[in-house]
C-alpha cells in the first residue's frame, strides 16, 4: 500500500523494499558485497541475534538488523519482500539453487521412519532426491499421478501401511516434462486426513512451470511454494537460485535450517534477480502468448503423434476442470511427441538453428531438450513408461524471440525427421 493505493506487483517490483536514503540515494538497490555488517551497539547485536536464531519473537515494528551475510544480507532482504507480493506469502527464503530450496524443505519436515507422499512425474533432480539421496536417510517416497483420486491415495498409503508415517505431500504441478495437473484442493485433503493431533502434514508445491505469475499455490491450499529462481524468475541463463515462500511458521524452520546449511544465495545473485523482477511479467507474457502459436503448429504438423500444452486441454475433463480453477494462463512450456522414436528425436534437437538445444527452462532464448535421456534420466524405466516419458518426447520452452521465427526453425528441423 502507498499512499492509499494498494500497486499491482509489477508496479512495485522497481521499489518495493528498498530506502534510497539509506543507500546515498542510489535509485537502485547497490550490490551490497560484503560478509558481515557493524552494530551500533553491543545491546543491538545481542537484540538482534535473539530474533535471528529464534530466542524471541521480534517485537512489533521492530526491524531485524543485519549481522553477517549468512544470516541476512539488504540484497536478499529485499529481492525476498519482492518476491512475497506475487504469491501473497507471509515470508520468502532466497537459496544458491532450485535443488538446494527443495531438499531444505524435505531435510527439515522428515525425519528418519517418515514419508513424503510426492506427485508423479517431478523435474529428474527431485526425483533423484527422494528415490535415492532420502531412503539413505530411512525416509521413504510414496508417489502418486494425476489420474488417481482422493481414496486412490489413501487407500494406496493404507497399502504401505504408512498412514501415521507421511509427514510431507510434495506436488509439481504443473508436472516436468508433461505438463500432467494436481488438484492442489484434494492434496490438501488427503494431507489434512492423514494429520492427527500429534502429527502434522505439510503440502509443499513445485511452482517453477508456471514461474511467479500464473498460478498462486499458496491460495489453494499450500503451506509452502518451491521455485527454481534459475527459470522464470531469473529468466536470463545468467544466474542458479531457487526460492522457498510460505506460512511464517513454516518458513521460520526453513530460515533457521537455510542458516546453519549455509546455502542462502549470495549479494550478486539477489541483485541480479532483483534486475530480473522488474521485467518479469512483459517476458512470461510474450514467452505465453508465442506458446500459444508454436503449440497449434505442432498440433497440425504430420511428424508430430501428440502435443502436451494446458491450452489444448478438452473442456469438460478433469484436467481442464483443474486448469481453469488453479492456473489464469497455459504457460510457455510445451513437450511433444515426434513420430517415431529416440533417433527422430534427436534429429529434430540436431537440426535446430535458432533454438538451443540445453537443459532449462523460462529464459528469453528458446530451448529444447530430450527428458527420457537429459533431465529425466535417472528416472526409473518403470516411471517413465507409467508417465510418458518417451524416448520420443521433446521438451520445449518458448521464448521471446518472434513466434515466427520460432516456428520456422521447428518446422525446418521436423523436415529432417
Amino acid at each position: 500500500m502507498m499512499n492509499s493505493r494498494y500497486f499491482h506487483p509489477e508496479s512495485l517490483m522497481m521499489s518495493h523494499g528498498y530506502k534510497p536514503a539509506l543507500s546515498e540515494g542510489a535509485i537502485k538497490c547497490p550490490i551490497f558485497q560484503t560478509s558481515t555488517f557493524v552494530f551500533n551497539s553491543a545491546e543491538e547485536g545481542k537484540a538482534f541475534f535473539e530474533v535471528a536464531y529464534g530466542q524471541r519473537e521480534k517485537q512489533p515494528n521492530e526491524e531485524l538488523g543485519l549481522i553477517y551475510s549468512r544470516l541476512n544480507n539488504p540484497d536478499l532482504q529485499i529481492l525476498e519482500e519482492r518476491l512475497c507480493l506475487w504469491d501473497e506469502a507471509d515470508e520468502c527464503a532466497v537459496f544458491e539453487s532450485g535443488m538446494s530450496a527443495i531438499s531444505t524443505v524435505m531435510l527439515e519436515f522428515l525425519r528418519p521412519g517418515d514419508v513424503i507422499l510426492y506427485s508423479k512425474p517431478v523435474y529428474g533432480g527431485t526425483d533423484h532426491f527422494v528415490n535415492k539421496v532420502l531412503p539413505q536417510y530411512g525416509i521413504k517416497g510414496i508417489g502418486f499421478t494425476s489420474l488417481q483420486s482422493e481414496s486412490d491415495i489413501l487407500e494406496m498409503i493404507d497399502a504401505y501401511g504408512a498412514k501415521d508415517k507421511v509427514k510431507l505431500v510434495y506436488v509439481e504441478t504443473p508436472a516436468n516434462p508433461t505438463n500432467a495437473l494436481f488438484d492442489l484442493e484434494l492434496c490438501r485433503k488427503v494431507a489434512d486426513k492423514l494429520a492427527t493431533e500429534e502429527k502434522e502434514v505439510v503440502v509443499c508445491v513445485d511452482n517453477t512451470y508456471m514461474g511467479p505469475l500464473w498460478q498462486h499455490p499458496l491460495k489453494h491450499g499450500a503451506d509452502l511454494v518451491v521455485y527454481s529462481a534459475t527459470k522464470y524468475i531469473g529468466g536470463h541463463s545468467d544466474l542458479i537460485a531457487g526460492a522457498v515462500l510460505g506460512k511464517q511458521k513454516y518458513m521460520q524452520r526453513v530460515r533457521t535450517l537455510r542458516t546453519f546449511l549455509g546455502n542462502m544465495a549470495g549479494p550478486w545473485t539477489g541483485w541480479l534477480l532483483m534486475r530480473s523482477l522488474e521485467t518479469l511479467k512483459v517476458r512470461m507474457q510474450q514467452q505465453a502468448e508465442n506458446a500459444v502459436k508454436v503449440a497449434d503448429f505442432l498440433a497440425d504438423h504430420p511428424k508430430v503423434e501428440k502435443v502436451y500444452y494446458l491450452g489444448h486441454l478438452k473442456e469438460g475433463t478433469e484436467q481442464y476442470q483443474i486448469f481453469k480453477k488453479q492456473l489464469s494462463c497455459a504457460g510457455a512450456m510445451v513437450s511433444f511427441d515426434v513420430k517415431g522414436g529416440e533417433q527422430e528425436a534427436f534429429k529434430f534437437l540436431n537440426s535446430l538453428k535458432l533454438i538451443k538445444l540445453a537443459v532449462s527452462l523460462g529464459s528469453t532464448e528458446s530451448l529444447a531438450e530430450h527428458p527420457a535421456t537429459m533431465t529425466h534420466s535417472d528416472v526409473s524405466i518403470e516411471d517413465k513408461q507409467a508417465m510418458g516419458i518417451s524416448a520420443k518426447l521433446v521438451r520445449l520452452s518458448i521464448g521471446v524471440e518472434h513466434h515466427a521465427d520460432i516456428i520456422w526453425d521447428i518446422e525446418q528441423a521436423l523436415e529432417r525427421c
